[in-house]
């Protein structure tokens, strides 16, 4: 039985002692925002976080309001409480550069590589390689300590390492890296690295969060991955309902609202008493609004509910209207903190 269905149901609970997060959801969701809203929730008691970047979109810099970030790990946020966030903008390439220079010793080699193309023709012919390359960076970030080898009892570099995954479609087979490089290399530095950085996905210290709205296809999209990521055998972290909406009615309202119950007689006195020039018609177009939110109120209950059976903790996070900027990270951050996430 997977670990969802009688694991802890607070969201704080399922984040306490993880050291890597895996952020995935539908595109649309506004994963990234969670992500670095992750990140800045587990830095808030003083601890150091990498939020990693594997989709070569550049989210992460803009949401910080910070340059394009490059192939290095870098501060770019301070959290109050003493933690900092550091970014990294992981790349397919340069890991592979990296990775022939570490096992073989021919960083050249890989330069040349590269302005022949054959890296981005490696890695379109085999994308479990891409993936693995990807996964390594943040997985090896998790595994790293202060002093590299030398210190191989020290502490560690990062208390945690957050992942902007790819999207709920795609990652199981991203974070299979195992299944995916086995037709490339049963023996070898390739499919060690690859065993290595299974050993950090499938271990208990890691969780794969899942970003949804409350509307079916995210949901669905959601309920889908959950169910391919236990079947995996990875842990399933938190479900973070982003863009929750208020009811704007009382339970009563909005059962008369759904039913098309609403006294328009009623509703024009108030808008004239209001002042409101052509009361009547407004009643009318405002009443139509009432409804919809009362139905959309409705469905988003019923989703709500399915989300629930995943046996999942959830987190909500709001709205925010007008784009999210630093002040929008910020609330978000601490909407986070208030349901419990901490290192």
């Amino acid at each position: 039985m997977s670990e969802h269905e009688h694991g802890p149901r607070e969201p704080g609970r399922t984040c306490a002692g993880a050291r890597l997060h895996i952020v995935t959801g539908k595109g649309g969701t506004g994963k990234t925002t969670v992500a670095a809203a992750l990140a800045r929730a587990l830095a808030s008691d003083g601890g150091r976080v990498l939020l990693v970047e594997v989709e070569g979109r550049q989210g992460v810099s803009t949401l910080f309001g910070v340059p394009p970030l490059p192939y290095e790990e870098r501060e770019i946020d301070s959290v109050p409480g003493g933690g900092s966030v550091f970014a990294l903008a992981a790349d397919a390439e340069a890991a592979l550069m990296e990775y022939l220079e570490m096992f073989y010793g021919i960083r050249r080699a890989g330069q040349a590589l590269t302005r022949l193309g054959a890296v981005d023709f490696a890695t379109t012919i085999a994308p479990g390689l891409r993936d693995v390359l990807l996964t390594g960076k943040a997985t090896e970030a998790v595994r790293r300590r202060e002093g590299g080898r030398r210190r191989p009892e020290g502490p560690f570099r990062y208390d945690a390492v957050v992942m902007d995954a790819p999207p709920t479609g795609r990652i199981g087979r991203f974070l299979n890296v195992n299944s995916e490089v086995a037709g490339l290399a049963r023996v070898g530095p390739i499919r060690n690295h690859a065993d290595r950085v299974m050993e950090v996905i499938r271990s208990e210290r890691t969780r794969v969060h899942f970003v949804s709205l409350l509307e079916e296809m995210p949901a669905q999209e959601t309920r889908d991955g959950i169910a391919e990521i236990s079947d995996l055998g990875l842990r399933v972290g938190m479900v973070v309902v982003n863009m929750v909406r208020p009811s704007l009615l009382s339970e009563a309202g909005l059962a008369a609202a759904a039913a098309g119950e609403i006294d328009l007689e009623a509703l024009a006195t108030g808008l004239k008493a209001a002042r409101l020039d052509d009361a009547d018609a407004l009643s009318v177009s405002l009443a139509r609004e009432v409804t919809a939110h009362a139905l959309r109120v409705r469905l988003e209950r019923r989703v709500r509910g399915e989300l629930a059976d995943t046996g999942a903790p959830m987190l909500d996070l709001p709205l925010v209207e007008g784009g999210v900027g630093r002040a929008a990270l910020e609330a978000l951050t601490r909407r986070m903190i208030e349901q419990g996430v901490r290192l």
